[in-house]
C-alpha cells in the first residue's frame, strides 16, 4: 500500500516502513505525527484519488530526527568585473518513519 502526501509544500510518494527527509517540523524526538493531506491512495489495481483530498484517508509518521543537510554553496561571479559573491546555506529536515496509511 502507498500514498502520496503533502507536506511542506512538496511531494512525496510513501509506503509503510519506509524513511523520508521532509522539511522542518517543530515535534519533538519520538512522537507521532498525522499528516491529513492526501492526494492518492493505492493498494495494488485499486487506487483511490482525492480532489483535491482523499476524504478520511491518513497517514501516521514517527519523528526519527531533526538535523541539517549538506552545505550548499552559492557563487556568483561576473567576469572582467571584479566582482564575486559566495554564499552557503544548510537547510533544516525532519526525518520521519512511516508508521501508517488508512484509507
Amino acid at each position: 500500500m502507498y500514498a502520496v502526501i503533502v507536506t511542506g509544500g512538496k511531494q512525496y510518494k510513501v509506503a509503510e516502513g519506509e524513511f523520508l527527509k521532509i522539511e522542518k517540523l517543530d515535534v519533538a524526538t519520538g512522537e507521532s505525527i498525522a499528516f491529513d493531506k492526501v492526494l492518492l491512495v493505492g493498494n495494488g489495481d485499486d487506487v483511490k484519488i482525492g480532489a483535491p483530498v482523499v476524504e478520511g484517508a491518513k497517514v501516521t509518521a514517527e519523528v526519527i530526527n531533526q538535523g541539517r543537510h549538506d552545505k550548499i554553496r552559492i557563487i556568483k561571479f561576473r567576469r572582467r568585473k571584479h566582482h564575486m559573491k559566495r554564499q552557503g546555506h544548510r537547510q533544516w529536515f525532519t526525518e520521519i518513519k512511516i508508521t501508517g496509511i488508512q484509507a
